[in-house]
């Protein structure tokens, strides 16, 4: 078999799984979604990249004690069905990479990440992926069982906290926004103030 060694060589037509994903030797940041390649967006800007590095510094100083670990984009997370047991490589068609996650178990980490669903995953909107984190993510991590959710709104300054309930569905559980002071719904102890958030060198 040849090597993949740029996107052009894949039929983006074609459903491939987390094996083949391991094969392919390009620099183009992709995401497998149920066996889908979805283009990732151009490199994040720097507002973008503040509101990262301002969530990253402040759980990994909550969690830094404690069992539960934070991990930042890039960061491979295979999902599939909560009902499922772990799955190997060949049988795993979504492969993504939230801007953050918390894991708590660590029997579903590994040297390619993590095999199952985080439970905390952050995403960061930007132009190129709202629909994906807004609709498709958001769908793909209730499915799997991730069981907080939160949206960042960059230009709104605002946070959507989804949580699942006991139907196993997302409930839209606060909007934060200005200079609110958030709290997971899985770390009550925790408290995040919005203006830390999203303080960024950048106005524009």
């Amino acid at each position: 078999m040849a090597k993949i060694t740029h996107i052009s060589q894949l039929d983006l037509n074609q459903t491939y799984s987390y094996a083949d994903y391991l094969t392919w030797q390009f620099d183009e940041a992709i995401e497998l979604i149920k066996g889908k390649i979805m283009l990732m967006s151009p490199a994040p800007n720097v507002k973008h990249q503040d509101i990262s590095s301002n969530l990253t510094a402040l759980l990994h100083n909550f969690f830094r004690h404690q069992k539960c670990r934070v991990y930042a984009a890039p960061f491979d997370v295979r999902l599939y069905d909560r009902k499922k047991s772990i799955l190997a490589s060949q049988d795993i068609h979504t492969v993504v990479q939230p801007d953050l996650c918390v894991i708590c178990n660590p029997e579903i980490l590994d040297l390619q990440g993590c095999n199952g669903a985080p439970d905390w995953v952050i995403e960061i909107l930007s132009k190129g992926n709202s629909k994906r984190d807004m609709q498709i993510k958001y769908e793909l991590y209730q499915e799997s069982g991730v069981m907080e959710y939160w949206i960042v709104y960059p230009e709104q300054q605002a946070i959507h906290q989804f949580v699942l309930d006991e139907h196993e569905r997302y409930q839209l559980k606060h909007m934060y926004t200005e200079d609110d002071i958030a709290t997971p719904e899985l770390f009550p102890e925790l408290t995040i103030e919005l203006t830390e958030v999203f303080e960024t060198w950048i106005s524009e």
